[in-house]
C-alpha cells in the first residue's frame, strides 16, 4: 500500500504540507516517519493533531502488518529540499547542495534562482549553475544572527 498516497489527503486538508514519508528499521524496530510544514512552521499542538488523524486512518487501512512507531515532525530549521518547488520558496536563503556528477561536490551558499531545469547557488566559488538531476541532496542552512554570506 502507498502510505504516501493514503496520508497526503489527511495532511493537505488540514493546511499542511507533506514534506516526506519514510519507513525504515531503526534499532529493531520499524518507524513510520510522516515530516509536515506550513508556511511559518507548525507548532505541537499541529503535530499532534495530525499524528491523531494520521494514526487513525493508518489503524482503519491496517497499512503495515506488524508493529511500528508513528512519528510525525516538522522539517527542523533546516528543511530538506527535494523537488522544484521546495527549492523556488526558498530562492534567497543559504543552502548547501550535494551533487554527484560530473563529480562529487558539495556548494554551500545562496540561492539566487530555481527554474524548471535547476537552480544557480551563489558559492563561495563564484555562481555555480546545478541541473536537478544533478543534486544527491540538499536542504536550507540556519544562519544564526540573520543573514549573511
Amino acid at each position: 500500500m502507498d502510505v504516501e498516497a493514503l496520508v497526503r489527503p489527511l495532511v493537505e486538508s488540514s493546511g499542511l504540507e507533506l514534506v516526506e514519508v519514510t519507513l525504515r528499521k531503526e534499532g529493531g524496530r520499524r518507524v513510520l516517519r510522516v515530516t509536515v510544514d506550513r508556511e511559518g512552521g507548525v507548532d505541537l499542538d499541529t503535530i499532534a493533531a495530525a499524528s491523531e488523524r494520521i494514526s487513525r486512518r493508518l489503524d482503519i487501512e491496517e497499512v503495515s502488518p506488524g508493529p511500528y512507531s508513528l512519528e510525525v515532525s516538522s522539517p527542523g530549521i533546516e528543511r530538506p529540499l527535494r523537488s522544484a518547488t521546495d527549492f523556488e520558496r526558498k530562492v534567497g536563503e543559504k543552502v548547501r547542495v550535494k551533487v554527484l556528477s560530473p563529480e562529487p561536490a558539495t556548494f554551500m551558499g545562496r540561492l539566487i534562482v530555481a527554474d524548471a531545469e535547476g537552480i544557480v547557488v551563489d558559492a563561495e566559488s563564484g555562481e555555480v549553475r546545478i541541473t536537478y538531476g544533478d543534486v544527491a541532496s540538499a536542504r536550507t542552512v540556519f544562519e544564526w544572527g540573520g543573514k549573511h554570506k
